[in-house]
Formats: C-alpha cells, sequence, structure tokens
C-alpha cells in the first residue's frame, strides 16, 4: 500500500490542475472574443468550468477532512471559524467562512449560503442570478459563483494553507 498524501502536497496538485483548467478556459475565451462563439466553444467552456468547480469542491472536502482531527466533535467550518475568531483572526475567519459558503453553493445552488454571500457587504466572488440566464449562444457560466474570474482558485488555496499552518502550529 502507497503512503497517502499530505494535506499540502494535495493541496498543491489540486492548484495545478486549477491553473491547467484556468489557461484552457481563458484561451476559449479569447477565441471566442475574436469570433463568434459557437456552439462547441460554449460547451467546451462549460465542461471546463464545470472540472475546475469539481476541483474546488474536492480540495476544500480534502482540506475538511484531513484536518477534522483538530476538533472533537460537530461541523468542521463553524469550528474552525470559531477557533480563528477566539484567535482574533478575523480577516481568516471571514475568508474561510465565505469559501464554505461559496463552495456550498456550488454544491448545492440556491439555499441558505447562497443569500448570506449575496447579503455579504463585503462578498469576496462574482455571483450569478438564475434568472435572466439566456437561451442564446453567450456563455452564461455554469453556477452561481463564477470559479473562472482571476484569483478565486488561488485566494482558496491561500485561505486553506494559511488555516492548515494556523491549526497545526495552536
Amino acid at each position: 500500500m502507497e503512503n497517502s498524501q499530505s494535506v499540502l502536497e494535495l493541496i498543491m496538485a489540486a492548484k495545478k490542475d486549477a491553473k491547467t483548467l484556468e489557461v484552457s478556459i481563458l484561451k476559449i475565451l479569447e477565441l471566442m472574443e475574436k469570433q463568434n462563439s459557437s456552439d462547441t466553444q460554449i460547451q467546451k467552456l462549460q465542461t471546463m468550468t464545470k472540472k475546475l468547480e469539481s476541483v474546488a469542491v474536492d480540495t476544500l472536502s480534502i482540506f475538511e477532512v484531513r484536518m477534522q482531527n483538530h476538533f472533537r466533535r460537530g461541523p468542521f467550518p463553524r469550528k474552525l471559524k470559531s477557533l480563528l475568531l477566539e484567535s482574533q483572526k478575523t480577516n481568516l475567519a471571514d475568508r474561510v467562512h465565505q469559501y464554505y459558503l461559496a463552495i456550498n453553493v456550488l454544491k448545492h445552488g440556491k439555499g441558505k449560503s447562497y443569500r448570506e454571500l449575496l447579503n455579504s457587504p463585503n462578498c469576496l466572488f462574482t455571483l450569478k442570478s438564475s434568472e435572466g440566464n439566456s437561451t442564446d449562444n453567450t456563455y452564461q457560466g455554469t453556477s452561481l459563483v463564477d470559479v473562472t474570474v482571476p484569483d478565486f482558485f488561488d485566494g482558496l488555496v491561500a485561505t486553506i494553507l494559511e488555516a492548515y499552518h494556523f491549526l497545526e502550529n495552536r
């Protein structure tokens, strides 16, 4: 049986995968900007975006599962946020909470997490409305959280790594 990868190795592998997807998405968007969008380009863009969303969901899930041992019981995101707030790491607590909400929206769609992000005065993400989605050939994205914007995934990884080091060093 092989040794399993560490949390840091898994996060860095996910970051590499996300970068590859981001580059592909950017290339498709640049092509679409230069010429009329084809159904094939739109479909490929949606597929790549869905993959990037999956990598984001998996990345936060891996972190949560691997770091759960730092808390006895209860929901990991709430416990982590509380601990960060107790330690006066309010900025990190806010980022952890917002990424948790964004990933929840990616997994479950509209609901409490989506409404909380919509009502947040300092939301870190580009949120989309499901109302008014067009059926023409313009790309509308695949989710309510735009993971294709620059720095979404880098911010997720930076937040996870900072939380990881906080937990490991306390």
